[in-house]
């Protein structure tokens, strides 16, 4: 008789990342006008921003009427132990049910079972999957012995995922998965990756470099196929991350390695229309897919700062209008540059309820004290900075403090 590979049964609510092309979790370039994009241009499922377990903690669920969202919102504390009542709540993070129901994955950065599932049960209900960063290298999450620190804490990363799977994953009969680095030799990576896939979860991303490496350096595919051979073996699906351009390719190498899937980061963040196969027509024009995502972000309301870094990312640094567009202060603005005269009046409206519409400054007044120059070069010229909206703190997830590193992790 002959005998069938072993599969772990995918939960009623939970995503098979078998057979998927998916967009990577990325700082900024995972909130929701770029997984929507990445969505439409046929992205399998998304990844959103890795949100530290810490910021999602004691947020607020409501539905936001203007977007149609979900939204997990916060008063920060700007380091304060009592927030100003003036303040504005952050979104800390933004679902689209009527596009995202069953193909987002949420991905968390936590060194701690508990607090991990004390905060994926807050947006279980909204996600297709759980996933926990092991992989990304940055500071501001090894610190914490989050991310690629728990690489070196192998028990400490089994006993969260763990705990997810069962007291998250078999609740809200979701998926549990984790995304990892290779460790320097391919022994150690073979030890993590066996111990791994025996603690219930569904899936396993690696990222094709080690910890010290950046996404300069070519991705390293030597142990791939020793890592898909093993969670074959164990019925977890993986994804392979790491310079990977487009879809035909991500397939291409996925069948080359033995893998179940691949993950886009970079490629998706320049041009989301990487999603696209080639049959399809494959890369679309910047001007299009900008055009696209400028739909998009304005009918979620998305914050002005992370649509501004986008587009700095969508547009090449070549073109005439990029210096113009990146120095835009609304929507307004950009819509005028790029002559989208049907998004016009979206913009005006748009730019009133995030109060970033333009307002004349007006010179300050001259003080009889003498200026401390030391002062002035550390906090620049904030009169003019909150003329234009922008004085505040931006969300936790889109600062660094509540996400992930921008490369992927």
């Amino acid at each position: 008789m002959i005998s069938m590979p072993k599969r772990v049964s995918i939960p009623k609510n939970g995503a098979d990342y078998r057979a998927k092309v998916v967009l990577a979790p990325m700082v900024r370039s995972g909130e929701l006008p770029s997984r929507l994009l990445a969505l439409r241009y046929g992205a399998d499922l998304v990844w959103g921003p890795e949100t530290v377990d810490k910021a999602m903690i004691g947020t607020t669920k409501m539905f936001n009427p203007f977007t149609s969202t979900i939204d997990f919102t916060r008063l920060p504390s700007n380091g304060s132990r009592k927030p100003s009542a003036e303040q504005k709540e952050s979104i800390i993070y933004r679902i689209h049910p009527a596009y995202e129901r069953g193909r987002l994955i949420f991905q968390i950065g936590t060194s701690s079972p508990a607090l991990a599932v004390e905060a994926a049960k807050l947006v279980a209900s909204e996600v297709a999957g759980i996933d926990v960063n092991a992989g990304c290298p940055k500071p501001f999450s090894t610190s914490g012995g989050m991310g690629a620190a728990l690489l070196r804490t192998p028990e400490l990363l089994a006993s969260i995922l763990e705990a997810l799977v069962k007291e998250v994953g078999e609740v809200f009969e979701i998926g549990i998965s984790v995304k990892i680095r290779l460790l320097e030799t391919a022994e150690e990576t073979e030890a993590l990756v066996r111990r791994l896939c025996k603690t219930g979860i569904t899936g396993l991303t690696v990222h094709c470099r080690t910890t010290p490496m950046r996404p300069r350096e070519r991705a390293i595919r030597d142990q791939l196929r020793m890592i898909g051979r093993i969670c074959s073996d164990e019925g977890v699906a993986c994804l392979m991350n790491g310079d990977v351009a487009d879809r035909d390719q991500a397939v291409k190498l996925a069948e080359e390695y033995g893998v179940d899937g691949g993950m886009i980061a970079t490629a998706a963040e320049a041009n989301s229309s990487c999603f696209r196969r080639k049959d399809e027509g494959g890369l679309l024009p910047w001007r299009e897919v900008v055009s696209e995502y400028m739909k998009i972000a304005l009918s979620v309301d998305n914050r002005w700062g992370n649509t501004k870094f986008l587009l700095s990312q969508l547009m090449p640094g070549k073109a005439e209008v990029y210096r113009k567009v990146t120095g835009s202060k609304n929507y307004r603005e950009v819509c005028e540059l790029l002559e989208l005269n049907e998004l016009y009046d979206k913009a005006m409206e748009v730019d009133e309820r995030l109060s970033i519409t333009t307002v004349k400054s007006t010179p300050p007044k001259k003080s009889k004290k003498k200026k401390n120059k030391s002062a002035q070069a550390a906090g620049g010229n904030l009169n003019k900075e909150s003329a234009y909206g922008m004085g505040s703190r931006s969300p936790l997830s889109e600062r660094g403090v509540g996400a992930g590193a921008a490369m992927a992790a």
